[in-house]
């Protein structure tokens, strides 16, 4: 069957147009009635990020589930892991994050998350999506069974403490200068919180969201204004969060990006000194560096590839044991923690580290020289350029030029048509000629 509304993270689509109130009404209906299995009373719980078109999707949403008798408890704007945690440690049925992570804010999506905190199976959604669009006016809740609907009070101290008890009893971050930028989003009031109670001296950035200005030049994909902020004040480290704060990258003391291969490093090794990585390994997408997997190697830790996406990461994840994983872009997901990325926890592993070895973060976050990596997009009209013999000739070239110092990566984007190329090596000149080669192939087909 294909997928109508289900893309590779839940629901996802522009607020009023592509994802209106009528389709959030029907998924809350359809995934209720998937997640009514027993007698007991059902509940679901929801969270938000802090764009205008959240309220329309909530309310929605809430009609959807009580109209088939799911008792619905609403959490207001909270991180996405923050609802997964939630889910598992309220006893719901489901959750809800409705976000659209670090897209502006007219782009909204609707997350589901089965009763262990872990977003939905394939198979799962495709239950689901199969309800979507049938008459389901037959399988409502009677009049005295509708569900209730409540605003749960306290939902942001208990994710913090749950934050904060990731670290040891005795961890403080005192003395530590942070500067935080919450995106405008949905960690705007825990994460400056979480590390004020942590003992750091913290400014905020990013924290006056208006339902319209998430992501807009703040965030982990726009870090201008927090590497900016960081020098003026001069902190010891930058903390960016998307809009659902899932995902985190670090700025450091001299104003430096700090991506997730370089966090994915740090932890990984701070976690087998401990003794806390569950295997000798971690996991990454195809799209993170080589210098990351030749700097675990030398530190005899192995680096599991998957496809791009922290779905096919946790997958992974679940699948070899492994307990640290993530992506270049900043999505690290700590499984000891969380059942999805997780931003703070993230970002608090890290200081732990810092703030143990007595280092700036510039010394501690920059453990290896990445290897110059060169990305290029093609767009194309219709057919499937990539079965194009001339074009199977140049990737054939291009990776066996590269084969010995590199890498060639060729992968169409799930979401638009578009044709990405990416090549990395020792030698920039070279990264560039190949993959230049491979576009000039792919654009005479796709013109």
């Amino acid at each position: 069957m294909s997928r109508r509304y289900f893309g590779t993270d839940g629901v996802r689509g522009r607020a009023n147009a592509t994802l209106t109130a009528d389709l959030a009404l029907r998924v809350g209906m359809a995934a209720g009635l998937v997640f009514s299995r027993g007698e007991h009373r059902h509940r679901v719980v929801i969270g938000k990020d802090t764009r205008l078109s959240g309220y329309m999707l909530e309310t929605a949403l809430v009609a959807g589930f009580t109209s088939v008798g799911m008792d619905v408890f609403l959490l207001g704007p909270m991180p996405t892991p923050a609802v997964g945690m939630l889910t598992r440690s309220m006893r719901a049925d489901l959750g809800v994050m409705i976000s659209a992570s670090h897209n502006p804010f007219d782009d909204n999506g609707i997350k589901l998350f089965g009763p262990d905190g872990y977003k939905l199976s394939d198979e799962v959604e495709r239950e689901i999506e199969s309800l979507v669009g049938q008459n389901l006016s037959k399988k409502l809740a009677k009049p005295a069974e509708i569900g209730r609907a409540k605003r749960l009070e306290g939902v942001h101290a208990r994710y913090i403490e749950y934050a904060k008890g990731t670290l040891p009893r005795n961890q403080s971050f005192e003395g530590m200068r942070v500067v935080v930028d919450c995106a405008h989003g949905a960690a705007y009031r825990v994460a400056p919180e979480a590390l004020w109670e942590l003992g750091a001296d913290v400014i905020s950035i990013g924290v006056e969201p208006d339902g319209l200005n998430i992501n807009r030049d703040v965030g982990s994909t726009a870090t201008a204004a927090l590497s900016a902020k960081v020098r003026e004040v001069r902190a010891d480290i930058g903390i960016a969060l998307d809009g659902d704060a899932d995902r985190v990258i670090l700025i450091d003391e001299k104003g430096h990006v700090v991506d997730g291969d370089q966090l994915m490093a740090v932890v990984a090794e701070s976690f087998k000194v401990d003794g806390r990585l569950s295997r000798n390994g971690i996991v990454a997408t195809v799209m993170s560096n080589l210098g990351l997997e030749r700097y675990l190697a030398g530190e005899g830790i192995e680096l599991a590839r998957t496809a791009v996406g922290d779905r096919y990461v946790l997958e992974r994840m679940r699948q070899g044991g492994y307990n640290v994983g993530g992506e270049q872009s900043g999505h690290l997901i700590l499984s000891d923690y969380s059942t999805t990325g997780d931003g703070l926890v993230a970002a608090l592993q890290v200081l732990a580290v810092v703030a143990r070895s007595g280092k700036p973060v510039s010394e501690v976050c920059h453990r290896f020289e990445p290897m110059p990596q060169i990305l290029k997009n093609v767009r194309y009209g219709s057919g499937k350029p990539l079965e194009n013999e001339a074009v199977k000739k140049a990737i054939a070239h291009g990776e066996q030029r590269l084969s010995n110092t590199g890498r060639l990566l060729i992968r169409p984007s799930g979401t638009e048509p578009v044709i990405r190329v990416m090549g990395e090596g020792e030698d920039r000149e070279l990264v560039e000629t190949v993959v230049d080669s491979v576009i000039d192939a792919l654009q005479r087909v796709a013109a």
